[in-house]
């Protein structure tokens, strides 16, 4: 018995010894009480939304609150708004996507992680989420740009995220992550990724999101998850900071836009751009799109339309689509979003906190706004019966108010004859509960195809609400179209610029083309000029118009600038080759790099391999600003003064020439040229005042180059005479250079 019984210890001793540390990690990784912090959290959770309506739900979107040490009101608004406003809505997922702190001196200059901004932040979110009374576990937050300055690792000593955003405390690490709510059978998948730079480096040369090919890689097994294992749809959502436009391809050459494509996103939600490039940030994506539109240029909201179906016995595969949905910022607009998923059909409502009381918020779930909600599969879907007709016979609306609703209304508008008249107003009834609700959802009956037309805005929807204290609210007036149509919209030249034009692919295309083209414009001709020997004037010019004619005979003048050309065209073969200027690159100020055209070169302090070209295509601000509005304009005016001087020098010698013609020697005693008293020569001195313009545009050119070089100092804490001095130095020299050597002709 007491040999068995040692050996029965033994074992219970060896059973302890694989125990404890499974235990130990089991703790870990579920984060037990031992851990404040969890260190890892299940990149997939599933979320219940228990209740009525079963077959809606709805999530609120944030972004861009830009926290801020110099600018308190956000913070105190933030938690004063969002707050009660989110116990209102009760949503599913409260997501907030990126830049949660501005990061930025007062002069906005220095842009680094300031840790009081990141504390602010985690206190403001503990009251908003314990006045929402919502759980912490269904808010995501993810880093922007701003949540990335001056970061050169994370987990680092800088990277705030991890340590005071939501997402940091508990434990969620990884860059892509999901949420499935479920309702009843309906399961609505949320995606989650974070593509700021690696290395976050100092602004403005971080600006672009970088997914790379594992971020992708994981993205798409994370919109996959759910399509082996139900039969019933899944609608899919992903969010991030960053539209499009400023997202790079991987080094392999995907992008964030072929993954969604694949899987026929329902929307993709980003921030960034805030609202002050206009209101109609959103863009339809589709896979029938032409190249000129996938890889560089979109000019209007909709690539394609959703065209004509006239046979639905043929099966159509399925469209590869998508919608991305910029939202305006919390920083100055005071905005926030709901988005609503109602029988697959996704729409939305932006918030305005800066001008609305918000005490009901009416959100029309369908019809849906035919501009910017309407898909190109509707039209089939519609038409082939690819959806229940269920879904097409109410008209409904979530309403959400601090006060009991007494009524709800339905309008619908006939825009036919060129003003709007209202054709059914439809009381609506909320749905019947009968147990726990989540929110209110009303509906209308109506007869929907009464209302099919080839035209895709010629019927408006709009919803009023009254609650018992008499206050009335009205939606938005909003196009629809039941048989899925889609109305065009133009943007303007700003929400073009931002959301139509992939900058990423375009940056070396531009800078290559622009370096290419004055190099060109300045060596041929010269080479031609050598070759010759032929002397090129103003007057070969006059005769013969010719832009050969002409390119040669302003080399010429350029060349009686001594050493000018060879000034110009070595300093932009420097701009191509060679480093920009050295500076901090880290909130630390430890590490120095250096910057070229082809992108940073850093070396941190405590690695041994150097980081090549990070922060491309994002230094395109600081390279194409330069570039393209400082030098090129700066060898223009170099060029201006030079032929100016060249064409008043062929006057100045004509006009000699007709003086000393007409001078009769024998009539007439010789008396000395008086410039001055000589009217007709008096009005080619006053020619000159072309040289005074270019002076003053001069002057003006180098204001602005002044502020772009204070600008660059203060982001990365450079002298100028050691740091940047061919950045800062060589434009203004060349120009004084140039303006002093062509003050007068010999």
């Amino acid at each position: 018995m007491p040999k068995r019984g040692g050996s029965m210890n033994i074992f219970v001793l060896i059973l302890l010894c694989f125990a404890v540390p499974s235990l130990q990690a089991r703790d870990e990784e579920t984060g037990g009480f031992s851990h404040s912090k969890p260190n890892y959290w299940n990149n997939r959770k599933i979320v219940e939304a228990k209740g009525a309506p079963e077959s809606v739900i709805w999530v609120v979107q944030l972004s861009d609150l830009h926290f801020s040490v110099h600018h308190p009101d956000r913070a105190l608004q933030f938690r004063d708004f969002v707050g009660p406003a989110l116990a209102m809505i009760n949503p599913s997922l409260v997501l907030i996507t990126g830049d949660l702190t501005d990061g930025k001196s007062k002069d906005l200059l220095t842009m680094i992680q300031i840790e009081e901004e990141w504390v602010e932040y985690q206190n403001v979110m503990e009251e908003v989420i314990t006045r929402s009374g919502l759980d912490k576990s269904i808010f995501f937050d993810l880093r922007g740009n701003h949540d990335k300055f001056g970061v050169p690792s994370v987990g680092g000593s800088f990277d705030y995220f991890s340590n005071y955003s939501i997402s940091g405390q508990l434990g969620r690490n990884a860059n892509v992550f999901s949420v499935t709510a479920q309702a009843g059978q309906h399961k609505y998948l949320f995606v989650g990724f974070d593509s700021t730079m690696s290395v976050g480096l100092r602004g403005p040369s971080n600006v672009f999101g970088h997914p790379t090919d594992q971020l992708l890689t994981d993205l798409d097994l994370e919109l996959s998850q759910w399509d082996s294992l139900t039969t019933e749809p899944v609608t899919k959502v992903s969010f991030g900071h960053f539209p499009l436009s400023f997202s790079a391809s991987s080094l392999s050459g995907k992008s964030l836009r072929d993954i969604f494509l694949k899987h026929s996103l329902s929307a993709y939600l980003c921030g960034h751009l805030h609202t002050r490039f206009g209101k109609n940030l959103k863009r339809h994506h589709h896979s029938n799109s032409s190249f000129l539109s996938q890889k560089f240029f979109q000019f209007n909201v909709h690539q394609i339309s959703s065209g004509n179906i006239t046979n639905c016995s043929v099966k159509v595969p399925p469209v590869q689509e998508f919608w991305e949905w910029e939202m305006g910022d919390w920083r100055k607009s005071r905005a926030m979003r709901i988005l609503a998923i109602d029988c697959g059909h996704v729409s939305y409502v932006d918030i305005d906190f800066k001008t609305e009381s918000n005490k009901t918020i009416l959100l029309p779930t369908f019809p849906l706004d035919s501009r910017f909600m309407s898909r190109s599969s509707l039209a089939y879907e519609y038409k082939c019966h690819e959806m229940a007709t269920s879904a097409y016979e109410m008209i409904r609306a979530l309403v959400f108010s601090i006060s009991p609703i007494v009524s709800v209304e339905a309008r619908i508008y006939d825009s036919n004859p060129g003003t709007l008249s209202l054709i059914l107003q439809a009381p609506m009834s909320r749905t019947r509960v009968d147990n726990i609700s989540r929110g209110d959802l009303y509906t209308a009956p109506w007869n929907y195809k009464a209302f099919e037309d080839p035209s895709p805005d010629r019927y408006y929807l709009q919803i009023e609400a009254t609650d018992i204290a008499g206050r009335s609210t009205l939606s938005e007036l909003r196009p629809f179209s039941v048989n899925g149509l889609t109305a065009k919209v133009s943007w303007t030249w700003n929400e073009f610029r931002v959301m139509g034009v992939q900058w990423a692919a375009l940056y070396f295309p531009v800078l290559w083309s622009a370096l290419f083209i004055m190099l060109s414009m300045l060596i041929l001709p010269k080479v031609i000029l050598i070759l010759s020997k032929k002397q090129y004037t103003y007057n070969n010019f006059k005769v013969n118009k010719s832009f050969l004619n002409g390119m040669a005979w302003v080399i010429q003048e350029i060349s009686k600038v001594p050493m000018l050309w060879l000034c110009i065209v070595g300093y932009l073969i420097y701009l191509m080759a060679f480093p920009w200027f050295i500076g901090k690159v880290f909130t630390d100020g430890k590490d120095w790099g250096y910057m070229t055209c082809m992108g940073w070169v850093v070396k941190t302090s405590n690695e041994t391999n150097k980081h090549r070209y990070i922060g491309s295509p994002d230094i395109l601000v600081v390279v194409l600003s330069h570039l393209l509005f400082v030098v090129y304009p700066a060898i223009f005016i170099m060029v201006a003064f030079a032929v100016e001087r060249g064409v008043y020098g062929y006057h100045f010698i004509s006009l000699l020439a007709k003086k000393e013609d007409d001078y009769d020697y024998n009539n007439k005693r010789r008396e000395s040229f008086d410039l001055t008293s000589n009217v007709r020569l008096s009005v080619w001195f006053k020619w000159r005042w072309i040289r005074k313009v270019l002076l003053i545009i001069c002057a003006v050119l180098c204001w602005k180059h002044f502020l772009n070089c204070r600008a660059v100092m203060k982001a990365y804490e450079m002298n100028p005479f050691l740091h940047c001095p061919m950045y800062c130095f060589v434009t203004p020299l060349l120009l004084g250079y140039v303006a002093y050597h062509t003050r007068g002709i010999h």
